[in-house]
């Protein structure tokens, strides 16, 4: 059956798979599993002549909160739009006051304040929570046994496959559905239904899944605010003078709101926001495994997480890749808009003048690596960036990129646009190591097919392998021959990628407190067993 495509149909909704040689099949979040020489799927499954393969996107949501006296739904509106630069596809605001208010909008088409802006003035209460989200449709109105409440959540839930079928079996019934799948919002609201209190409910949500959670959960009495057991995903307080409350994934969306930042929420942490006042429910764990590439790529550069400013580990990684480099050019420049900071600190250290061979057209154009599809990725990453001829024609140009993952984009659109306008030559450098290992914990990259960097080594090794442990060795022949292989691949002159000892550097925190798995496999992991038990229970 390896190459049959198959139609899966559920409430009048039809997704096309198609099944790969390893059959662990979840490219479309279906419950469709292999077992021995079965196919286990909750749904029918029928032959399909016009497959249309289906692409994965990078999960970045943003999240605001915000508890006030008065109306909250404008301080609502531009501090949910404030995360706009993670996610462009979906949006949605909850508003509590005499009864609950819920807009979704897709915003793939249209910047977040201009979809919402009919619909806020009409949102009345003094609480609400909004969410950018790329995958699932939120936040989700929720009518259960602890009351009704929305919830939004940002992370990506790994195991969802294996929940949603023991759920199923019993007796689950979902009626959030779409051409992505099952919601993963309503997922997690049936396990927060497993508590014996609300509080204790989503607390219980990270004894059963495998990825991270950050979440928002509105009620009448206030606002739930949980950060992920593990803290990969950020919550950060704020208070304004007349006592509002504001809690958002994004330290920069206080700021000009007028909010002043009180504290981050630790990992695990749950807090309890009411008009006036907020209490801590659950304290803080003491394990941390905040996300590297909120540093390095994902995050705004005005925010800060852990205390560590943005902006400041970008300039410090641009700072320890020109200490590492011998290159005579004669500009740095950052790819816009991530890669901007890590020039500034390459060029601060060497000394070499910082220009700007590339600039972005910032009106409607947003994150090249966000958009469902490689199409639309490739587009928008070929209309965005416009080259300046006049900077680039016969100088010898150095760039600075946040990363290289697929380097598709990098390839096609930046390089090639650089050549074509009569650079002498062309040096890329990477702020990040170069990731090895399909993302967990975010829906970024989700096999290893994606990434160049396994595309190298399988070339390499003339066949595809999963022994690479020679080549996350910097300093080993096997590392220098696949730094080679994607210098030859991207079209540059030479090319250099951080050092992960240098990058945690940058970051400035312990290694145990940053989430590496990307780039080493390992990370710290759930108790298997205990997770299993508590499967099993459900």
């Amino acid at each position: 059956m390896v190459g049959a495509s198959f139609s899966w149909h559920s409430v009048g909704l039809t997704t096309q798979i198609k099944s790969k040689t390893h059959w662990r099949i979840d490219e479309a979040d279906l419950t469709l599993i292999r077992v021995g020489s079965k196919l286990t799927c909750p749904f029918s499954l029928e032959p399909c002549n016009d497959f249309q393969p289906i692409e994965r996107n990078l999960i970045m949501s943003g999240l605001c909160g915000v508890v006030s006296k008065g109306n909250c739904s404008e301080t609502l509106l531009f501090g949910t739009d404030y995360h706009s630069h993670l996610g462009n596809e979906l949006a949605g605001m909850a508003v509590c006051g005499e009864s609950f208010t819920k807009k979704i909008r897709d915003i793939s088409k249209g910047q977040f304040k201009s979809r919402f802006e009919e619909d806020y003035p009409r949102m009345l209460g003094g609480m609400g929570i909004g969410v950018i989200s790329d995958k699932d449709a939120q936040p989700l109105l929720i009518h259960s046994r602890f009351g009704t409440y929305a919830l939004a959540v940002a992370g990506f839930v790994e195991n969802k496959n294996e929940l949603t079928q023991m759920l199923f079996q019993r007796g689950a019934v979902f009626t959030e559905t779409s051409g992505r799948g099952i919601n993963s919002i309503e997922i997690l609201a049936k396990l927060i239904e497993k508590g014996e209190d609300f509080t204790s409910g989503l607390e219980i949500v990270f004894d059963y899944i495998q990825g991270s959670a950050s979440m928002l959960a509105l009620t009448r009495d206030g606002v739930y605010a949980v950060r992920d057991r593990l803290g990969r995903t950020p919550l950060i307080l704020g208070e304004r003078e007349d006592g509002a409350y504001m809690v958002a994934t994004e330290r920069s969306a206080l700021m000009n709101l007028d909010f002043d930042p009180i504290r981050e929420l630790g990992p695990g942490e749950i807090v309890f926001i009411q008009e006036g006042k907020y209490r801590t429910l659950r304290p803080p764990r003491q394990l941390c495994q905040t996300c590297a590439f909120l540093w390095i790529y994902t995050g705004y550069p005005a925010s800060c997480y852990e205390g560590v400013s943005v902006e400041q580990v970008r300039e410090r990684c641009g700072a320890f890749l020109a200490k590492r480099d011998t290159v005579e050019v004669d500009l740095v420049a950052g790819v816009p808009d991530s890669g901007m900071g890590h020039a500034v600190g390459y060029a601060m250290e060497s000394r070499i003048p910082l220009r700007r061979p590339l600039v972005k057209y910032t009106p409607g154009y947003g994150r090249s690596y966000i958009p469902p599809t490689q199409i639309i990725r490739d587009h928008v990453a070929k209309m965005k960036l416009i080259a300046v001829p006049e900077i680039i024609k016969g100088n010898r140009v150095l760039i600075c990129e946040d990363s290289i993952v697929r380097g598709t984009q990098l390839k096609n659109f930046t390089v090639k646009k650089l050549w074509n306008a009569g650079a002498k030559e062309v040096h890329v450098r990477s702020a990040c190591p170069p990731p090895m290992f399909p993302c967990r914990f975010a829906l970024s990259t989700r096999s290893v097919d994606e990434l160049i960097t396994r595309r190298a080594i399988n070339d390499i090794e003339g066949e595809v392998t999963e022994n690479i442990e020679k080549y996350l060795d910097p300093d080993s022949p096997e590392y220098a021959k696949m730094i080679d292989w994607i210098c030859k691949h991207l079209d540059v002159t030479t090319l250099r990628y951080q050092r992960l000892d240098d990058m945690i550097e940058a970051i400035g925190l312990p290694k145990d407190r940053i989430c590496h798995y990307c780039w080493t496999g390992e990370s710290e992991e759930y108790n298997a067993n205990s997770r299993q038990e508590k499967l099993d229970l459900l």
